[in-house]
């Protein structure tokens, strides 16, 4: 048993379901020829400096919580300069990545998986210096993931979100932006604003898995202009719910890049956790800069393009990365 695998567990994720099965999962890797470190994180942000600091002593990292977990995981392995296999057991609430992935929701379907499953890369987002993995928004339902009360998840679920997102209607207002990017440049009011690695958002928002290369190096870039009359507002729903964008409501497109300038400060929300309060901000996209590992069926039907073997397997280019901190432990 020569070969070393890290275990982090976020105790607080979703239902807490995952907990009783930690011996189980040790013991599977175990058997799979790992000698398995685990450590617990205790609060928000605790993951990502352990894994930057750590992450060269172990061969594969696997993770357990929701996708801010996920994140924190990531934002350390980047941190770290250091290119290792990341399995993802998906315990939070909506764990809105890992059904765009595909990935068991069963606990010990999703542990095999990450060790025996096929290693995948993807794109990253660095928003201002800190990195996401799937989404940064503003706007009507951004805040939902991160304000809706853990005890609410546990009991209601997606559904919780769902009504959170309904609370906050009547407190929206549409918020100013000039977008720039290549030499596409957006003046306008807008409700809501995402850019994307994913096919869905939320768990609210889903995009047409024929929309979306999950490694391509592009972003899904989505505005939604503020309705002014009901028949405004029926459209961008009807846009949405059939995927048929852009549209007249909805600007809808790609970029590897761009710059978001508000006339106030705009509370944005990160892979579902609360993010950053700024007037500007530039996204810039990090072509393949990590190695997911999924399950092997899945990864035929994850849209993804082909991906050719890194240069380097041990390291990686660093990049500008922020660290994730917070005052409580994530809800996911």
């Amino acid at each position: 048993m020569n070969k070393r695998l890290l275990l982090l567990l976020n105790p607080c994720a979703g239902q807490k379901r995952a907990n009783r099965y930690l011996p189980e999962i040790v013991r599977l890797y175990n058997d799979r020829g790992y000698e398995c470190a685990v450590y617990v994180t205790a609060c928000s942000g605790d993951a990502t400096p352990y894994v930057r600091d750590h992450a060269a002593e172990y061969e594969r990292i696997v993770c357990v919580g929701g996708d801010g977990t996920l994140n924190e995981t990531i934002a350390g392995l980047v941190e770290s300069g250091i290119d290792r296999p990341v399995g993802y057991i998906a315990a939070g609430t909506t764990n809105d990545y890992a059904n765009s992935l595909g990935l068991s929701t069963d606990i010990m379907q999703a542990a095999q998986d990450a060790v025996d499953g096929e290693g995948i890369r993807f794109d990253l987002g660095c928003f201002n210096g800190r990195q996401f993995i799937y989404t940064a928004s503003c706007g009507a339902f951004a805040r939902t993931s991160y304000t809706t009360p853990q005890v609410a998840k546990n009991l209601l679920g997606h559904l919780a979100y769902i009504l959170e997102g309904i609370r906050d209607l009547p407190s929206l207002r549409p918020i100013r932006m000039h977008v720039e990017c290549d030499d596409r440049v957006i003046d306008g009011e807008f409700l809501f604003c995402a850019v994307t690695n994913s096919i869905s958002v939320g768990g609210i928002l889903k995009l047409n898995r024929d929309l979306v290369r999950l490694n391509d190096g592009l972003f899904e870039v989505m505005l939604i202009k503020n309705p002014r009359l009901p028949s405004e507002l029926t459209r961008i729903l009807m846009a949405l719910r059939s995927s048929d964008l852009p549209c007249d409501m909805i600007h809808f497109f790609t970029a590897d890049h761009l710059t978001v300038e508000t006339e106030e400060d705009v509370e944005w929300t990160l892979d579902g956790e609360r993010g950053a309060c700024c007037r500007r901000f530039e996204v810039v996209n990090l072509h393949q800069r990590v190695e997911l590992v999924l399950p092997r069926k899945a990864a035929e039907t994850v849209p993804v393009e082909p991906v050719d073997a890194p240069e380097e397997a041990d390291g990686g280019e660093e990049v500008p990365a922020g660290e994730i901190h917070g005052e409580d432990q994530l809800s996911d």
